[in-house]
């Protein structure tokens, strides 16, 4: 299974539009699923990301106004990920609330969003961020720079890589795990 894991795009209230290089990529490339971790906030972008693969699963975040879950879970062959936004703890991103958060959906992935800033974290289950698409503010320590994911799930074992924009799209960071 390829998935597209992306979010926090803020379109139209903090950017126009996806930065090109993003939109050019993901469009060019095939996915079985995309999941986003919300913050679309206009649903031109959540009609692009419908267009890009069979499933979508998309959860509302906490400046969209659009009629979206609060969570989602995929069931991935052997893995279980759950998607939420994030704003469900408090700080940002705190990896220990959002481990109590995967435990109790029951699922090995929780991917999660709302910081802005991409990250990639195992420690009892697997924690996924792919900050943002834009690369907006999102208060708090956000990276600035446009981020999403790629996954590659077959049966435990789950592929990982994180794509930025810094002077061009490339993949910044790759995790091969076991789950």
């Amino acid at each position: 299974m390829r998935m597209l894991v992306i979010g926090d795009t803020h379109i139209p209230e903090r950017a126009s539009k996806l930065p090109d290089v993003v939109e050019e990529f993901i469009t060019s490339q095939t996915f079985d699923v995309v999941a986003c971790t919300g913050d679309l906030t206009g649903r031109n972008v959540l009609e692009l990301l419908s267009s890009l693969a069979k499933k979508m699963f998309v959860v509302r975040g906490n400046m969209d106004h659009l009629p979206l879950p609060e969570y989602e879970v995929i069931d991935a062959g052997e893995l279980r990920i759950g998607l939420i936004h994030g704003n469900q703890v408090y700080p940002r991103g705190n990896r220990n609330q959002l481990i109590r958060i995967a435990k109790k959906m029951g699922v090995n992935v929780l991917i999660s969003g709302h910081t802005h800033s991409p990250d990639i974290y195992l420690k009892d289950v697997l924690l996924l961020n792919p900050g943002s698409a834009t690369g907006v503010w999102g208060g708090g320590n956000a990276s600035l720079t446009p981020s999403f994911m790629i996954l590659n799930i077959d049966g435990p074992k789950i592929d990982v890589e994180l794509y930025e924009d810094v002077d061009g799209l490339r993949c910044v960071r790759k995790e091969n795990l076991i789950l």
